[in-house]
Order: structure tokens, then C-alpha cells, then sequence
């Protein structure tokens, strides 16, 4: 199983960072694209350098990088998590411009039917980033705002980021257990 792993430019890298974590730990091989964005957040955002979140992946790429196998419809993958998805992407993705590899790889899934996960992070909302999110998902994304739920009683920052990413991975198809489920 290949997943590709997106982190764009909004809060909240933690996420992608995470999940690149639980795939490794799970063997599953990962194509990493980092914006120049999602670059900087890493080092407002954490301890890590980017050099150290592209070594989490097994293969990384530049987002001008279009020779990626990624970027082709050819190449199978089981499909694509953007974690954070800042609305720069939302609107791209929804709106079909394929003028990063990220936006590229997002294009691939949806053309190609495989699953592609959004983890939208902005708050509050206008009327063009919810517009964006319908356009997204009637084109065959998953919109997964980042939203973590309390009634696990989360007692740490990392049992939220679990929480987030172990809902990524339910939606990727991902048996996981990093996170409480409802009872």
C-alpha cells in the first residue's frame, strides 16, 4: 500500500507530521510533498526541521517536481491525505488547478476515483471556503475539518493530533487504533 501525504501551508503540520509517524509504524510506504509554506510552519509550528519531516516519508518531492510519479494516474497509490489543507489548497484542488504537485497528486485521485482526504484547517469560515468544500466533495474528496472530538477526554495535545489523524486513516481505509472511538 502507497499513500501520499500532502502538508500544505496552514496551521497545524502536526498532523501530516503524525501521520507520516503511523504509516511508517504500519510499514505502508508514503510519497511526501511539502509546500514552501508547510516548510515555514514546521519551524514556527515544532521542534523539527523539514529535512527531518521528509526523512519520516520514503520518498518526498518538490512541489515543482511534475515528473514525480505521483503526478501520473498510471502510477497506483491507495489514495491521498492533505494534513493541514489550507484553504490556498482547498481552492486549487476544488477548483482543478494543477499548478503544484500537490494540487497535481490531489487531481490524480479525483480523476482516478481513489480517495483523497482533506483535512481542512481555517477558522472561522467564508462563504467561498465553504463553497470550495462542497466543490471538493462533489468531485469525490473527504472533507475532515480539523475538529478533534472530546469525549475521549483528551488529556494531551498529542491524544488530539491522534485523534485527527487516526480519523484520516479510518477514511483512507487504515485499520488503526491511536485513538478512542465513541462507546
Amino acid at each position: 500500500m502507497e499513500i501520499i501525504v500532502g502538508i500544505s501551508g496552514a496551521s497545524g503540520v502536526q498532523y501530516g507530521i503524525r501521520l507520516l509517524e503511523v504509516l511508517a509504524e504500519k510499514g505502508i510506504e508514503t510519497h511526501l510533498v511539502l509546500t514552501e509554506a508547510a516548510k515555514q510552519i514546521i519551524g514556527i509550528e515544532t521542534d523539527y526541521l523539514p529535512l527531518e519531516v521528509e526523512k519520516l516519508a520514503t520518498w518526498n518531492y518538490s512541489q515543482k517536481d511534475f515528473s514525480a510519479p505521483i503526478a501520473s494516474g498510471s502510477y497506483k497509490t491507495a489514495g491521498m491525505v492533505v494534513a493541514p489543507c489550507s484553504m490556498k489548497t482547498l481552492g486549487a484542488v476544488a477548483n482543478g488547478i494543477s499548478d503544484t504537485l500537490l494540487t497535481r497528486a490531489a487531481d490524480v485521485c479525483l480523476k482516478e476515483e481513489r480517495k483523497l482526504v482533506l483535512m481542512t484547517r481555517e477558522t472561522p469560515l467564508n462563504l467561498i471556503h465553504i463553497e470550495n468544500m462542497l466543490r471538493a466533495k462533489q468531485a469525490g474528496a473527504s472533507i475532515l475539518p480539523a475538529c478533534p472530538g472530546f469525549y475521549s477526554r483528551p488529556k494531551t495535545l498529542e491524544d488530539l493530533i491522534d485523534t485527527m489523524t487516526g480519523r484520516a486513516l479510518d477514511l483512507l481505509g487504515v485499520e488503526n487504533d491511536i485513538y478512542r472511538r465513541w462507546e
